[in-house]
């Protein structure tokens, strides 16, 4: 076994693997850019070494950096996580050339699986299930046109050594298909410094499932089932849970030997995963293979109870695996979210700077230790109160893990997890997430790859958040407003005649759009004990609920059943969230509230004449001049935030008046880029 290994990744699957590690008794080497000197794996690791300048082509991206630091370090194998180099088959040669052990497969097998042009042709071969399309790289978008009409629409568009959403796009025209062909390419030679690009056919109302597969050096290969990553948003995977609500045994069986087949064909060592697009009728076809570890492997842990960072480093370090294909049992529902930081209800803008607050849920699972009986919830992160969430890397904040007995187990407590689960600071996906949950059709299974876009097809909204119970966030401020009033009650040196009174009858003005604000009357009595009950119209409450003054989460139950909020207190104003909804609500007096009624409306400015910049980002292009008439979705600048290329276009006709930021200067939120006539 190693006695010290380097992890040549950041963020939370470097924190991952050094809780392995420690597990294992293997030292941990870290390395890190210019912006993650504070990061939490530069802390968590034995010894840390830097690698140069921010951007990841020079730092995380360069291999020679990383192989003079795992020498100088002493470790013996590098461990390359996800993303960044984790699938670059001359990386993982050039590793094994200066005598270190690859923590993940041989290069060989890399060179088979990651390149998707020859993993397809290679899966054909094996006899695995393929689809229809064109598996030479394109030369040009106008050839890709040629090539989707002869497939027919709609097709997919994906850069050959892509990843993780990255240089793909679906076309449904000659326009979409030009355009996304430009764009996979640009995406993909600047994510991984290959253009290639390919095209197949795109199955409608697809499900995404795939096939976790670990092999070792003696020739053996298992599978440890399915993981369903259906619920994408652009491709990007949002909720993955195992086993998949959809398939039947019959089609598990079939999909987990077909990609035991593939790896056997390539000789796999290590974890990897056989990705499928499977159809209504169950019929499946070959994505690619990932010859790495993925981003969703806790919630395959959580239901096999097996470490499978654990299993890499045993099988690099030329061990058998220690079970065959009989011996791996399926235990529960497990369930994962990616946090993001990301805005939801700005189109899902990405959203940067510093985490002002970050509590996670209460754990009783956690990475590298045995998973227990009766389930528990797991956060995976790379991050900490106070930290800094960088614009030059994936958006990722952590992956929130749950297993419990059924499916209906993993939903409610991935709901309460998300509700005591503090993010402030930064905007993250969380009310997006809760949303999905919510839906009846993601409750009962009914979705695909399609779910997202199906659903929320003008982009997302707090309009689309349906709470169970939307009194009950009413109810919360109330109850909040009451224990301030408590607490004024016991204020020593209050004038006789004029101490604080705790009314009873109260009205709480929930803030609407444009100043349409909505009251609800409320009536609030103590009980013996500590407990409230708030009657909102002909709703009753009884609520018992521990909060501390300037805390966040609330816990408690509400007439009997155990609930989980967040309550803010912002100078007049109650901010309440529970189940994705947020409320921010006044709790006046009846004639207080009947004054403010009377307050008028003051509307925001008007910015109609400007390009605000949506997000924090580096302006790469500015595609308009001053004087220049600019028609509507006609392209005006190119903004460029973690790993993503972000292009915005004019929304009406107009001219431009002047330039107000140049490529390469690092914009904030809503700054200007054009102002127009």
């Amino acid at each position: 076994m190693f006695k010290k290994i380097l992890i040549a990744n950041r963020g939370e699957i470097a924190c991952r693997v050094i809780k392995t590690a420690r597990k294992l008794g293997i030292q941990t080497v870290a390395v890190y850019s210019e912006a993650d000197k504070d990061a939490l794996h530069v802390e968590l690791a034995d010894e840390a070494v830097l690698l140069g300048p921010a951007p990841s082509r020079e730092s995380y991206l360069v291999a020679d950096k990383i192989i003079a630091a795992a020498k100088s370090t002493g470790a013996q194998a590098i461990h390359p996580g996800y993303g960044f180099l984790s699938e670059n088959e001359d990386f993982a040669r050039r590793v094994e050339e200066e005598g270190l052990v690859f923590i993940g497969p041989k290069h060989y097998s890399i060179a088979a699986m990651g390149d998707k042009i020859a993993s397809k042709k290679l899966a054909q071969e094996a006899g695995v299930n393929t689809i229809p399309g064109w598996n030479d790289a394109i030369e040009s978008p106008e050839r890709a046109v040629e090539i989707a009409r002869e497939i027919g629409y709609p097709v997919m568009i994906k850069a050959s050594a892509g990843g993780g959403g990255k240089g793909l796009r679906v076309a449904f025209n000659d326009k979409e298909a030009h355009e996304g062909f430009a764009s996979c390419r640009n995406e993909a030679r600047n994510s991984f410094g290959d253009d290639r690009v390919f095209i197949e056919k795109f199955v409608e109302e697809p499900r995404h499932i795939e096939i976790q597969v670990l092999g070792d050096g003696h020739g053996n290969v298992v599978y440890l089932w399915e993981r369903e990553c259906s619920i994408q948003r652009r491709h990007q995977k949002v909720i993955e849970e195992a086993p998949s609500p959809f398939i039947s045994e019959a089609t598990r069986k079939a999909m987990g030997e077909q990609a035991v087949a593939l790896a056997k064909a390539v000789k796999y060592q290590s974890a990897g995963t056989v990705e499928f697009v499977v159809g209504k009728d169950q019929s499946f076809y070959f994505l690619e293979m990932n010859t790495r570890l993925q981003v969703e492997h806790p919630v395959t842990e959580c239901i096999t109870g097996l470490d499978l960072v654990e299993l890499m480093i045993r099988v690099a370090a030329g061990e058998q695996l220690p079970f065959g294909q009989g011996d791996i049992r399926r235990h529960g529902w497990a369930m994962e979210c990616r946090i993001n930081a990301e805005d939801p209800f700005r189109n899902f803008l990405p959203s940067t700077g510093r985490l002002v607050r970050y509590l996670p849920p209460d754990t009783t699972m956690q990475a590298a230790q045995p998973v227990p009986e009766g389930g528990g919830v797991r956060v995976d992160t790379g991050v900490y109160e106070g930290g800094e969430i960088p614009m030059y890397y994936d958006s990722m904040i952590a992956k929130l893990i749950v297993h419990g007995i059924d499916r209906a187990d993993a939903i409610a407590r991935m709901r309460e997890a998300l509700n005591a689960f503090v993010i402030r600071g930064i905007s993250s996906n969380i009310p997006f997430q809760a949303a999905l949950l919510a839906h009846p059709d993601f409750q009962a299974g009914r979705f695909n790859t399609g779910f997202i876009a199906q659903h929320y097809p003008k982009g997302f909204s707090a309009s689309d958040v349906a709470h169970d119970d939307p009194l009950f966030p009413v109810a919360l401020a109330a109850a909040a407003h009451r224990k301030y009033r408590d607490r004024a009650l016991g204020i020593s040196g209050q004038m006789s005649g004029r101490e604080v009174r705790v009314a009873i009858d109260h009205v709480v003005v929930v803030k609407g759009e444009q100043g349409r604000h909505v009251h609800h009357p409320v009536r609030v009595a103590g009980q013996e004990g500590g407990a409230l009950v708030v009657n909102v119209g002909d709703h009753a409450y009884e609520i018992d609920k521990d909060w501390r003054f300037g805390g966040v989460r609330a816990s408690g139950r509400c007439n009997g059943q155990p609930f989980t909020a967040q309550i803010e207190r912002h100078g007049v104003w109650l901010q309440v969230m529970h189940n994705g909804v947020r409320i921010d609500a006044q709790v006046l007096s009846p004639r207080g509230a009947e004054l403010f009624k009377l307050m008028p409306y003051k509307a925001p400015p008007d910015t109609s004449k400007f390009l605000l910049s949506p997000m924090p980002g580096l302006l790469t292009q500015v595609l308009a001049q001053v004087g220049q008439t600019v028609q509507a979705g006609e392209r005006l600048a190119v903004i460029e935030a973690m790993k993503m290329e972000n292009i915005l276009t004019a929304a009406q006709d107009c001219v431009v008046a002047e330039v107000l930021a140049a490529p390469g200067d690092s914009l904030a939120v809503d700054q200007p880029i054009l102002r127009f006539e």
